[in-house]
């Protein structure tokens, strides 16, 4: 289970519901605005370089807004790098756990960075890439991680993300322009900094080579508790120290508490037996709109949950037995056509939605709570499911 993160309904509240069709997708772009001001002050403050991790979130109805506030994306294969090159502006810095052959070429065509995975990768594509004037880059593994969660952890000993630092020996770093790591997942500063103070000793004779130095993502910078003078305070220390350009690549802190997902009451099941729970069967299936809530796993923030009062189960409508959101606290039992609210649904949900069971994906709003506008974004049919298959 992962850490809880404390999520705040912002402006939520003043959002009408009732002009929504259920599921539904809102994206607060005020929310988004006040995430990137603050990425932009870092940027400022540090001439650091900030990309999009497009893996959190990739709507390409996005990428004009990024481009005023960021530096670019970095990108996890070819598909991403395209979306990035055709529709997010800057520079697209892309890695893989392990590149095509057959898409290479393509790859290099949209990207300014490509970032290598093993000794192999590297010395199998790097003339490609070379012979294009893209900058190479090496991901190195730390080995060291204060992630708990194994299956979340980037940089443990038997990661496959990454190269080991004892390999570094191994590499012609006259030959390589950047070293890239990660190994944070949703954390405060505190362990960018214990991570560097570990490698840093490692990869100190190898600053005279490099260009650059990309310290990953997983930072949870828009976060309240988040320390971010100490974050600046840190960039501009190894950017004098390295003399290199720095690059850091947050997601999930750009829509960090900036989307919700709403949904309807389908049935409610009520139970006499304290040992039989009360059931609310809504169109928010997890296993297909926030797959996390299996995967992770983690339980989302209802809003305006009642601290006290009826618990309800609230379930999925697909034929999966476990496609359960969680037991809450309603004040009452709720009733069918209730609406539904889970906060914190913009990063991670939208890009991991499925057709399984034939559900169809929420419908996708923007939605600006300082000018009270809503725009529908996208709208799922039948077709959409059908050019799945």
């Amino acid at each position: 289970m992962l850490p809880e993160v404390k999520v705040d309904k912002k402006n939520f509240h003043k959002l009408d519901f009732s002009r929504l069709p259920t599921p539904c997708y809102v994206i607060d772009l005020h929310v988004v605005k006040q995430n990137l001001q603050l990425l932009r002050k870092i940027k400022e403050q540090t001439s650091v370089n900030i990309l999009l991790a497009l893996k959190a979130f990739s709507l390409k109805k996005i990428g004009s807004i990024m481009s005023n506030y960021l530096d670019g994306t970095s990108a996890s294969g070819l598909n991403e790098a395209k979306l990035a090159k055709k529709y997010f502006h800057g520079l697209v810095s892309t890695y893989s756990p392990a590149f095509k052959e057959k898409e290479i070429e393509e790859i290099v065509k949209n990207s300014n960075h490509l970032i290598f995975n093993s000794l192999n990768q590297l010395e199998k594509f790097s003339i490609t890439a070379k012979s294009n004037n893209i900058d190479i880059g090496v991901r190195i593994n730390p080995i060291y991680s204060e992630v708990k969660v194994k299956k979340y952890n980037p940089a443990g000993f038997d990661s496959r993300l990454g190269i080991h630092y004892d390999q570094l020996k191994n590499i012609d770093f006259r030959n390589i322009d950047g070293i890239h790591f990660h190994s944070l997942c949703e954390q405060n500063f505190s362990t960018l900094k214990n991570t560097w103070n570990t490698i840093y000793p490692k990869i100190k004779p190898f600053f005279k080579y490099l260009k650059w130095i990309n310290l990953g993502g997983g930072h949870h910078i828009t976060r309240t508790d988040y320390n971010v003078n100490e974050l600046i305070n840190f960039l501009n220390e190894i950017k004098l120290t390295t003399k290199c350009n720095i690059y850091i690549e947050p997601g999930e802190a750009i829509f960090f508490q900036s989307g919700i997902l709403v949904g309807e009451i389908l049935d409610v099941l009520e139970s006499n037996d304290c040992r039989i729970p009360n059931i609310a069967i809504s169109d928010i299936s997890p296993t297909c709109h926030m797959p996390d809530v299996l995967e992770a796993p983690y339980r989302p923030k209802l809003m305006d949950e009642s601290s006290d009062g009826t618990k309800v189960l609230i379930g999925g409508p697909s034929c999966l037995a476990g496609d359960n959101i969680g037991s809450y606290n309603f004040k009452s039992l709720p009733k069918i056509g209730e609406k539904i609210v889970f906060l914190d649904q913009a990063h991670y949900t939208i890009v991991k939605t499925n057709f399984f069971n034939g559900i169809s994906h929420p419908s996708i709003f923007f939605w600006d709570s300082k000018k009270n506008e809503l725009e529908l974004i996208k709208n799922y049919t039948f077709e959409d499911y059908e050019m799945r298959l």
